[in-house]
């Protein structure tokens, strides 16, 4: 565990500090300085210095720089692990999940940057354009934010800012200020103990500080609540920089009458109460056919009530959930359950906060739910799970889809063929078969969300390096002539015989091509 004197030099003469504490504990683990907006502004101008050197290393040579911070990451994972556990409140479980996204993101770009970034060769479109070579090359934004959640003080850094160094960029990343520790020394071991140039760099701090990041850096990839997602697009737009929102959900997980109700409930309890819930594409909300629901409620209540919480001692794997990130969070928690209730709905387990020491709320199952509750209507983040009957898989699409939210979703269903048609018209950017949350570690394919869940999408195969970048276009000549012939001046025969060729070659019809019909 780390010692409470854990600070991240600042360079601002007066820094505030940010005392970090354990949800689970209260205990100090450490403290970060805040990075006032003149001291992001020093940081960016060092990163955007040291940019060009790296971009001109090539793919390759910057994959050998990812690969030996995976294997610094791997020579020091239970520190690591111990530190993200402590600053989260994890279960040492959940905690694990970090390291093992952090590996195969960083393998997976290092080994395909330089596939993704090839120069593309383009064929010309038409005669007129037969004497010309056309390439297409992806240049880096020089300096992309990354500006993060609590959630995954590890792996959510991880899958947005190692896209952007296999592209060539510098990045300026933000963690939260709920969980600054792990990422703040994951930075600075980049820098002294692997060797890497100096194009990546943390600064801490609260909203004003993120607000400076977005302000000086040329793309933005930010993860969040939607609410925080539409100032940050809203600012982009403003200075006219891209940028790739990763917002809210309230995923759904629709369960039809044929459906393996054992499999099925392990993956709702699974899905639902990971990392306590604390995950945007946690399974918030359930709709079962009625043939099942009795069945489905029985198991998912056995499983949830047998489910161990606390934060356990590192390595032990002793517990399978763990704590709330803040207060705050645990406020949200609270309150949608307290409606829940107050419009009709049965606690079939947990429903309050234990009597412990820490931020933890019971695993929660809700019954009896329906849409004018905010805890199926509101993303809440918390390890809760609101079950609904329904009468038929129509019904279950049309309540899916009655959400301002489209993240992610899951159908379950032995025939498949039902399954993928119910899939087809459910409104997120990904959706599970048969399974839950495994969209998100796809690495070859996008995940996106849809309606108020985001913008662009993470990963994406070749996606996931390119939305880094800048498409530059090359053209130049096959034939070296000493001039073209439509350059000044101009001259009737030439063109006339221009206007003659075109006509040839795009006319529909032999009447236009030969000027055989009359022009008015």
């Amino acid at each position: 565990m780390p010692s409470a004197d854990f600070v991240n030099n600042s360079p601002d003469a007066n820094p505030r500090p940010i005392d970090v504490r354990c949800p689970a504990t209260g205990k100090l683990i450490g403290s970060v300085s805040v990075a006032e907006h003149e001291t992001v502004l020093a940081v960016a101008r060092q990163l955007r210095a040291a940019q060009p050197a790296w971009e001109a290393i090539g793919p390759t040579a910057r994959g050998r720089h990812l690969l030996r911070f995976l294997d610094w990451m791997l020579d020091n994972e239970h520190r690591l692990i111990a530190l993200a556990q402590s600053e989260s409140g994890k279960s040492w479980a959940d905690a694990s999940m970090e390291l093992v996204v952090a590996m195969e993101v960083i393998d997976y770009h290092a080994k395909h940057a330089s596939e993704f970034l090839a120069e593309r060769r383009v064929r010309p479109h038409g005669l007129t354009a037969a004497t010309k070579k056309l390439r297409v090359r992806a240049r880096p934004h020089q300096l992309v934010g990354v500006v993060t959640p609590w959630n995954g003080p590890i792996a959510t850094q991880v899958m947005d800012a190692v896209g952007a160094l296999a592209a060539g960029a510098a990045v300026l990343s933000k963690p939260s200020e709920l969980t600054p520790l792990t990422w703040t020394e994951c930075t600075r071991a980049w820098r002294e103990e692997v060797g890497g140039p100096p194009i990546l760099a943390c600064v801490n701090g609260g909203a004003d500080t993120g607000t400076a990041v977005v302000d000086v850096v040329d793309m933005v990839m930010f993860t969040g609540s939607t609410r925080t997602g539409r100032r940050v697009a809203t600012r982009a737009a403003e200075r006219l920089i891209p940028c790739s929102l990763e917002l809210g959900g309230k995923d759904a997980m629709v369960v039809l009458g044929d459906a393996d109700i054992d499999r099925a409930t392990g993956a709702a309890v699974w899905g639902a109460m990971m990392n306590s819930g604390q995950v945007c594409i946690s399974i918030e909300r359930v709709y079962v056919e009625d043939s099942v629901y009795d069945q489905f409620v029985t198991k998912l209540v056995e499983k949830v009530s047998s489910l161990r919480q606390g934060m356990d001692a590192p390595g032990a794997f002793a517990t399978d959930l763990g704590a709330m990130a803040s207060a705050a969070q645990l406020q949200i928690v609270e309150q949608h359950v307290q409606d829940a209730v107050a419009r009709g709905a049965r606690v079939l387990v947990g429903g309050k906060r234990p009597d412990r020491t820490g931020l933890f709320f019971e695993p929660t199952i809700l019954a009896d739910v329906n849409h004018s509750m905010m805890c199926m209507r509101e993303e809440t983040f918390g390890p809760t799970l609101p079950v609904m009957r329904v009468t038929s898989e129509t019904e279950a699409i049309r309540l899916v889809n009655d959400s301002q939210y489209g993240l992610s979703a899951s159908v379950w269903s032995k025939d498949v063929q039902r399954a993928e048609r119910v899939a087809a018209q459910i409104e997120a950017g990904t959706i599970d078969i048969n399974n839950v949350l495994m969209s998100a570690f796809q690495l070859s394919v996008p995940m996106g969300g849809w309606k108020s869940s985001g913008l662009g999408s993470r990963f994406g195969g070749a996606d996931s390096v390119l939305k880094y970048c800048r498409r530059q276009t090359v053209v130049s000549d096959r034939l070296r002539l000493p001039a073209e012939p439509h350059w000044y001046p101009a001259r009737p025969r030439v063109g006339r015989m221009q206007a003659r060729v075109m006509r040839l070659v795009h006319a529909t019809d032999w009447r236009r091509r030969l000027g055989l019909k009359r022009v008015r």
